[in-house]
């Protein structure tokens, strides 16, 4: 069967796909966008955009303030946080650990497709000045720690699964000391350290510390993360 891209396989919703879109969108924006703004980046016409918006909004996915300009709804952060519901409640008291003992901020990312995605964060409770990692923040597979580490424990039939995805050199360097560092990629200025995090019949995933380039030691932060890792898989088991 043809779909309506002209693909094979089944016919997709262009509705469905436009307003996933704009919640990407507003997850990606750093502040509320107009109407105009998102039509103009969904490349469609703002009489689409609003009632792509519209259905949002009675959805309590979007709201709009008093000048109309849209974001994000409450309901969005309970979708959030039933997605690895179990993972997330694992994690969340050793990225508390994390983050205030090495005063960075700590994280688990997990992959999606050709992407590492931020599935919860916790930031340092004391420190002066913090690096904010939003849940929901996406970046390419082939960028930073997280994506480095998770790189090398895929298996070949998932490197498969990502046609047009090479592994890294730093890959295998991670595979042999246990974790993965990167500085100036996916945000200048930042350095990020991570170690996978590997659980049965989930998408791989790792767990990352990012924090002003600095000098500070990676393989004793790399040794931190890895004790958390383990826990957090002993958690699931």
């Amino acid at each position: 069967m043809v779909g309506s891209d002209g693909s094979g396989g089944a016919p997709h919703s262009q509705t469905l796909s436009r307003g996933i879109r704009v919640l990407e969108i507003l997850s990606e924006a750093e502040e509320p966008l107009t109407i105009a703004q998102l039509s103009a980046v969904l490349g469609v016409h703002r009489s689409i955009a609003y009632r792509i918006l519209r259905t949002l909004e009675d959805h309590g996915l979007v709201v709009r303030d008093a000048a109309g300009a849209v974001q994000l709804g409450p309901r969005m952060a309970t979708l959030a946080r039933a997605v690895s519901r179990d993972l997330q409640s694992a994690a969340l008291p050793q990225l508390s650990a994390i983050a205030n003992e090495l005063s960075m901020t700590a994280f688990v990312a997990v992959l999606d497709r050709h992407e590492v995605v931020t599935l919860v964060s916790v930031e340092p409770s004391h420190a002066h000045a913090t690096v904010v990692q939003r849940p929901g923040t996406r970046h390419p597979l082939a960028s930073g720690a997280p994506g480095i580490a998770i790189q090398s424990v895929l298996t070949g039939a998932q490197w498969r699964a990502l046609p047009d995805e090479h592994p890294r050199e730093e890959a295998a360097q991670a595979r042999e000391r246990g974790y993965a560092t990167s500085h100036d990629e996916v945000i200048p200025g930042l350095a990020s350290v991570a170690v996978p995090l590997s659980l049965p019949d989930r998408p791989p995933a790792a767990v990352a510390v990012v924090f002003l380039a600095n000098g500070r030691d990676a393989a004793a932060i790399g040794a931190r993360l890895q004790e958390s890792a383990r826990t957090i898989a002993a958690e699931l088991r």
